[in-house]
C-alpha cells in the first residue's frame, strides 16, 4: 500500500496522528525535502529507506514507489502541507492506477491555515468575507485566463497567494489593477509554523518593501483582505436572539 501523508504547515507536531502512525510504520519514505520539515522523520523505523523527491522527476518517484508496494512494503508518500494544494500527486494517483496499485490519502494540515493561526485571523469574518481564494501567480506553471491575479481580486474577498514571494511587486501592480485599494490590508507569512516563522503586516501597496526589509524571496504566502482589519460582524450563530436546532432566541 502507498499512503499519501500531509506533512503539515511545518511544525513536526502538527501533523496529524494518522500521519505519525503511518510514517512510524513506513518501509520506505519519500518526502518532498525542500519543504517538509526532516525532524518528521526521525520517528521512523530502522532500517527504513528515504529518498528525497526535491532531487527527483515523477518518474523516478515512481520508479521508488510502485516496486516497494510490489514487494510488500508500507510506502509513505509525504507532501508538504495538505497533498490536495499544489502538491501534483493526481499524476502520481493516476499512474498508480494504471499500474494496479492501491493508495490512500491522508489529510493535513495546509499552509495557509498555518499562516491564519500565525495571523491570529479568520478568513471568513461576517460582514467582510465568506470566501477564501487559494491561489497564484503563473511561471513554469501557467494559470487559466480567467484565474489571472486582476480577475480573482475583483471579487474583493480573502485571498491566500502562494509560490510568488519572489515576484512581489508585479503582485501587487494586479491586486490593485483587480480592484483592491492599495491601502487593503496583506501580510506576508514566512514559513508558517516554523521556528523561523515570520509574519509581516503591511498593505496591498506595501508588500514587496516589506518582505524586501526581511529579505523574504520565497517559502512564503501573502494573504490579502478585509479580514486582517479591526472591522465585521458578530456570528449570528451565537447571537442570543437568533433560533437554532439546539436553542431558541431570546430578545
Amino acid at each position: 500500500m502507498i499512503y499519501f501523508v500531509g506533512a503539515g504547515s511545518g511544525a513536526p507536531d502538527l501533523i496529524t496522528v494518522r500521519g505519525q502512525r503511518l510514517l512510524e510504520r513506513a518501509d520506505t519514505i519519500v518526502y518532498a525535502g525542500s519543504l517538509v520539515n526532516p525532524a518528521l522523520l526521525e520517528g521512523r523505523k530502522p532500517g527504513c529507506a528515504v529518498y528525497d523527491s526535491a532531487k527527483m522527476t515523477l518518474e523516478e518517484v515512481l520508479a521508488v514507489m510502485i516496486p516497494a508496494a510490489r514487494a510488500g512494503q508500507t510506502v509513505v508518500r509525504l507532501h508538504t502541507g495538505d497533498p490536495c494544494v499544489y502538491g501534483a500527486h493526481r499524476e502520481q494517483m493516476d499512474a498508480l492506477d494504471a499500474a494496479g496499485i492501491p493508495y490512500e490519502v491522508c489529510p493535513g494540515v495546509s499552509s495557509f491555515c498555518g499562516a491564519a493561526a500565525a495571523l491570529r485571523a479568520e478568513y471568513t469574518l461576517p460582514g467582510v468575507s465568506q470566501t477564501v481564494i487559494l491561489t497564484r501567480m503563473e511561471g513554469r506553471t501557467p494559470v487559466p485566463e480567467a484565474e489571472q491575479i486582476e480577475a480573482l481580486a475583483a471579487h474583493g474577498a480573502s485571498m491566500v497567494i502562494f509560490l510568488s514571494a519572489g515576484r512581489l511587486d508585479e503582485l501587487s501592480r494586479r491586486l490593485i489593477a483587480g480592484g483592491y485599494a492599495p491601502d487593503t490590508p496583506a501580510a506576508v507569512v514566512y514559513k508558517a509554523t516554523w521556528p523561523e516563522e515570520k509574519v509581516l503586516r503591511t498593505t496591498v501597496s506595501g508588500i514587496a518593501e516589506a518582505a524586501a526589509r526581511e529579505g523574504i524571496e520565497k517559502t512564503a504566502l501573502v494573504t490579502v483582505g478585509g479580514f486582517l482589519g479591526d472591522g465585521y460582524e458578530r456570528s449570528k450563530l451565537y447571537d442570543p436572539a437568533f433560533t437554532t436546532g439546539f436553542r431558541e432566541g431570546k430578545a
